[in-house]
């Protein structure tokens, strides 16, 4: 069992920051990883104004978390996304960065004692504002072919298990009938508004084109991440079924 208690949080304003463009309120997380060789690197860059990016929360590998935007402002940390419909997810969200180097820093596993805080600081941030756990999203979910993190090795479960996030235990890699790029017709275009209906940016075009892959790729980064290879197969399509009934209950 880790110690899930909220980190006292230290501040470290960053000027990029504007007013939400929507309500106001958010109802959406998005988690990503900084991607940077450290983290100082990350904080840096995230507080410099040239870089135009920032986040509300940034958490360190031993857990320290570092606030840079405040809740009811818009951070720059989602760049051109889509959900459900809506292309500006900054103005609807809080984002969190998690201090991991991704692929081309090895992509280290995410420590307990971080992943101990994000924990915290998700159902810190749930205790102030309605955010449906079919909301709490990666970064790849809503930039699919754009950006791929927190990747695979984010343990979404563990989050789940402590209230924060849509997780339903993934069917298991098998064989059976699959989609793949290349792919048509109307079982394809079914598949397609499956994606959409969860949230996800596909066109209904009934053609497995390569932006269905990428979106198909995203899901199971975030939700079936034993194989991450675009293809749409048995476990996937079940996994995602299951997952449309579960948020569909909710």
């Amino acid at each position: 069992m880790i110690d899930c208690t909220l980190p006292a949080a230290t501040w470290r304003r960053s000027p990029n920051f504007g007013e939400r463009k929507s309500s106001g309120e958010p109802d959406m997380l998005i988690l990503h990883y900084t991607g940077m060789p450290t983290g100082k690197a990350a904080l840096d860059w995230l507080c410099n104004p040239a870089s135009e990016v920032s986040a509300h929360y940034f958490v360190e590998e031993d857990g320290a978390i570092v606030q840079s935007v405040q809740e009811k402002c818009r951070a720059w940390h989602a760049g051109r996304s889509f959900w459900q419909g809506d292309t500006d997810i900054n103005s609807r969200s809080i984002g969190i960065e998690i201090v991991n180097p991704g692929p081309d820093g090895g992509y280290p596993d995410f420590p307990d004692r971080q992943i101990a805080a994000v924990i915290a600081l998700c159902r810190d941030i749930l205790s102030r504002h309605r955010i449906p756990a079919a909301h709490i999203l990666a970064h790849s979910d809503v930039a699919p072919g754009r950006k791929i993190d927190p990747g695979e090795k984010f343990p979404w479960h563990r989050l789940a298990a402590e209230g924060v996030g849509l997780w339903i235990e993934p069917s298991p890699v098998s064989g059976g009938r699959f989609f793949q790029e290349g792919d048509a017709g109307e079982p394809v275009q079914a598949l397609q508004a499956m994606f959409g209906h969860f949230g996800y940016d596909v066109e209904l075009s009934g053609v497995f084109d390569a932006k269905t892959a990428q979106v198909v790729a995203a899901f199971q980064r975030h939700f079936r991440p034993a194989r991450v290879d675009g293809i749409a197969d048995t476990s996937t399509l079940e996994t995602l079924h299951r997952l449309l009934t579960a948020a569909s209950s909710r």
